[in-house]
């Protein structure tokens, strides 16, 4: 059996990767398994722990970076997030292509492990329309969002590091690209 695609998707706070992702994951062509990152975060209204993130205590979080068992991990804004090694290879080795939407940090330590990666950067229109999209989650202080908005400015000097970079100006047309990309690195 052929070895699934690791595909990683990035971007900035706020640009969209989630709803984007929403719009492709499901398409059977793809054989898509969607990586469920760990975090030490508190969860957000609506998301579920297994589903939307493994939600952990920061103690366990830890335990896990000793004892080496994530592909990456960051720390931002006081809080953990990771991929888990074993769950990634294993879907790997059954031929599925795993799906990882992480923040640019992290892409780039799973770049650097694992060289056959697809990276795929999701950019905003401009930097007005990120802002606009951060600040309309109404999720977090002024001082959090000043902090995610620093974060997206310096992220977006990384674009050279990935192989494609997609604009989400539009969620469907942004999907249907990152499908295209998939495909083609299918054969």
């Amino acid at each position: 059996m052929k070895k699934g695609l690791l595909v990683v998707i990035s971007g900035p706070s706020g640009v969209g990767k989630g709803t984007v992702r929403e719009k492709f994951i499901d398409n059977p062509e793809l054989n898509l398994a969607y990586s469920i990152s760990m975090t030490s975060r508190e969860r957000r209204k609506g998301e579920r722990d297994g589903i939307d993130y493994f939600f952990v205590s920061r103690e366990r979080f830890e335990e896990a970076i000793k004892n080496n068992e994530l592909l990456e991990w960051t720390e931002f804004v006081g809080n953990y997030y990771g991929t888990p090694a074993e769950n990634v290879e294993s879907l790997r080795k059954l031929g599925k292509n795993v799906l990882l939407e992480i923040e640019v940090e992290g892409a780039i330590k799973v770049k650097e492990k694992c060289p056959d990666a697809l990276t795929i950067f999701i950019i905003p229109p401009s930097m007005e329309e990120l802002e606009k999209r951060i600040r309309g989650r109404r999720t977090e202080p002024e001082e959090i969002v000043q902090q995610r908005l620093g974060k997206a400015n310096r992220e977006m000097n990384m674009l050279s590091q990935y192989k494609y970079v997609v604009c989400n100006e539009d969620a469907e047309l942004a999907a249907e690209l990152i499908s295209v990309i998939i495909k083609r690195h299918m054969l």
